[in-house]
């Protein structure tokens, strides 16, 4: 199971773009925003920094605030290199 992801920012972006996570502190757990909207905790992807999350509770099971996705890029583009860590091994 995927219990962190590790994003590395490859490229600046001029406007928008952040990753959010739209469920930060437990709010707006209705599912009732959209991805356009940009809601919750957004960090704005600079060329050269990385974002490390985990999607696992200590107890194991998934972490619902972990929700992420992306902001839409308004102006330029957006490079991202993702690496999932695991906590067992995946079978092909």
């Amino acid at each position: 199971m995927q219990m962190a992801s590790f994003l590395l920012y490859l490229t600046d972006v001029q406007e928008g773009g952040e990753t959010m996570f739209p469920f930060e502190n437990g709010l707006n757990m209705d599912g009732s925003y959209g991805y356009e909207d940009c809601i919750g905790l957004r960090v704005k992807p600079r060329q050269g920094d990385g974002l490390l999350f985990y999607s696992l509770l200590p107890n194991g099971t998934i972490d619902p605030t972990s929700l992420h996705g992306s902001c839409p890029v308004i102006k330029g583009q957006k490079w991202v290199a993702t690496k999932w860590i695991r906590n067992e091994e995946q079978d092909d």
